[in-house]
């Protein structure tokens, strides 16, 4: 049973597993992730404010938050590509202050937007980032190309992707997240660009990698496809987790309301009623 802390209904604690400033160390060697008391600083502003988190093999984690909220920048720092933080960050049970390059050998990363080197073909860049996984290369060019087919870009894998649609270049960041077969996971809003296919594609693929053991990190705004894909959701609000349960827990404390009303009601973005109401107010004059 996964430990549950809403935070605008319980009193400040620290519950095992999930939410515990304490984690044993064989707990840690086991986790996927472990954070402990996370704080990030850009300038004057805090971002994080002590992060306690600790993820499963195997669990689809649903990590979601309102713009700013912190999401990225903990992402960003659980693959490495984030320094200077406070607290302990280990992922497949190496710090990644210590190790990031070998954290980085067993993560694969999504971004909602990257650098693709588009002057590349997605067959060229595909190749260069299996090479940097030690992928050989007869094997790693058969993969891509039935990858490629797969999202159909069979047609295209052979052309810059200079004048490819934003959706067309998010399938080939996809495949390059995956083509190494990492334990875990990081997708941060996946979906962008893809069309209605390709979404429902991705919403199976995230399936089939739970049910092959690996520990999935997605982060995203639709919350219907959160609900749905994650047996977990951490919700966080102002750089501080605001629940972490599983959805049915997190329904019965708030009476059965659907998770976009549940995140409504925890973080910072409420009033989605009446911003609507003063804007439509607005622009009929």
């Amino acid at each position: 049973m996964l430990s549950y802390r809403w935070r605008h209904s319980l009193p400040p604690r620290h519950y095992g597993g999930s939410g515990g400033t304490e984690l044993m160390s064989d707990a840690i060697d086991k986790a996927a992730v472990v954070i402990e008391n996370l704080h990030k600083r850009f300038d004057d502003k805090q971002v994080l404010k002590g992060i306690n988190l600790r993820v499963e093999p195997g669990q689809v984690l649903g990590y979601i938050g309102p713009n700013g909220a912190g999401k990225t920048t903990t992402v960003k720092i659980l693959i490495g590509m984030l320094g200077d933080f406070e607290g302990q960050v280990r992922v497949c049970g190496l710090d990644v202050t210590r190790d990031p390059l070998a954290v980085k050998r067993r993560i694969g990363y999504v971004p909602e937007a990257g650098a693709l080197y588009e002057a590349l073909t997605p067959m060229e860049f595909l190749s260069l980032v299996g090479r940097l996984f030690d992928l050989q290369p007869a094997a790693l060019d058969e993969k891509a190309i039935e990858l490629l087919r797969i999202f159909g870009l069979q047609e295209e894998r052979d052309k810059r992707m200079t004048t490819f649609s934003k959706g067309m270049k998010q399938k080939v960041l996809i495949i390059a997240g995956l083509i190494h077969n990492p334990e875990l996971i990081f997708l941060d809003e996946p979906l962008s660009g893809l069309d209605a296919n390709s979404t429902v594609v991705v919403k199976e693929l995230v399936a089939g990698l739970a049910r092959a053991g690996r520990t999935v990190f997605y982060c995203s705004h639709m919350m219907d496809i959160v609900e749905r894909v994650c047996d977990r959701i951490v919700i966080i609000d102002q750089g501080d987790i605001a629940a972490d349960g599983t959805f049915e827990s997190l329904q019965a404390q708030s009476k059965g309301a659907s998770l976009e009303r549940i995140f409504t009601q925890l973080t910072s973005e409420g009033g989605h009623q009446q911003t609507a109401h003063d804007f439509l107010q607005v622009i009929e004059g």
